[in-house]
């Protein structure tokens, strides 16, 4: 697999944060979006094209799995806000 371009890694790492605004519990959505901050800033040295390659699609594969989590969160979202939503 060719090392992914610099536009396919923001990409990927805009579409994870626009998946983690999609889950309607708070909790969650903060989770997901620091595990992807993090992850990326976890990876921003990788210099192997082989490495650089294996990260980009295991965070594909994560934002698939963040994506049907988001639908099926979606079905059973609470009633009751978070404390750090209410106004």
């Amino acid at each position: 697999m060719a090392s992914p371009s610099r536009g396919e890694v923001l990409t990927l790492f805009r579409s994870l944060l626009k998946t983690a605004r999609q889950f309607p519990d708070y909790n969650i959505r903060e989770y997901t979006k620091r595990r992807t901050i993090d992850g990326f800033r976890q990876n921003k040295d990788l210099s192997d094209p082989s490495k650089v390659a294996a990260a980009f699609s295991e965070g594909r594969s994560q934002l698939e799995v963040a994506k049907r989590q988001a639908v099926v969160y979606s079905l059973y979202a609470p009633k009751v806000k978070s404390v750090m939503e209410l106004n």
